[in-house]
């Protein structure tokens, strides 16, 4: 023995654990609602289909407001994203989507280099992206083709999922962190 004090790791393997598991239990969920999302844009209406985007948000929030660690929701992200592959009809392409989602998430932890961890912050993450996310998938979802009133609705509801889920997230971290997961 040198005497000298064993390296610590940037990302302990406990947080790799947890990550890898928040990931796959997301990922396990995003699944099926990823079928579910395709199923309800080919009934006509991409607002049914939106009326489920927040829950690509929430393996991020989950780890974030649980870990409160550097780049722990995109890494979940990421994770949740290669579990979907397979599933998927879009194959690595949703690994790309999920990270993605992740990135608002993070976003407000990471403009104050993640140094406080409010809950307002995850909330103002899912505000962006329910703005960002519709301006984005505009073409996508043909809403210029729509009525007005479609469209509204179509942020309206692409908001709300994201915000609900953001709640969500938090409850679950919440119930987590009471139940001793996530502890340093």
């Amino acid at each position: 023995m040198s005497g000298t004090a064993p390296r610590r790791s940037a990302m302990p393997t406990t947080l790799l654990l947890t990550c890898a598991a928040l990931g796959v239990a997301g990922g396990l969920l995003l699944a099926p609602a990823n079928w579910l999302s395709t199923v309800l844009l080919s009934l006509g209406n991409p607002t049914l289909s939106v009326a489920i985007t927040g829950l690509w948000v929430l393996p991020s929030v989950i780890a974030l407001r649980l870990l409160r660690r550097p780049l722990v929701g995109i890494l979940v992200g990421i994770i949740a994203g290669l579990v979907i592959v397979p599933f998927s009809g879009y194959g690595f392409y949703s690994v790309i989507t999920n990270a993605s989602w992740a990135l608002p998430a993070e976003l407000p932890f990471m403009l104050v280099l993640w140094r406080y961890w409010k809950t307002w912050m995850h909330y103002a993450g899912a505000a962006v992206l329910g703005v960002v996310y519709p301006l984005f998938s505009w073409e996508f979802f043909h809403m210029g083709s729509q009525p007005l009133w479609s469209q509204i609705l179509f942020f309206a509801v692409t908001f709300a999922s994201c915000i609900g889920a953001t709640a969500l997230g938090i409850l679950i971290a919440d119930r987590l962190r009471a139940a001793g997961v996530g502890r340093r």
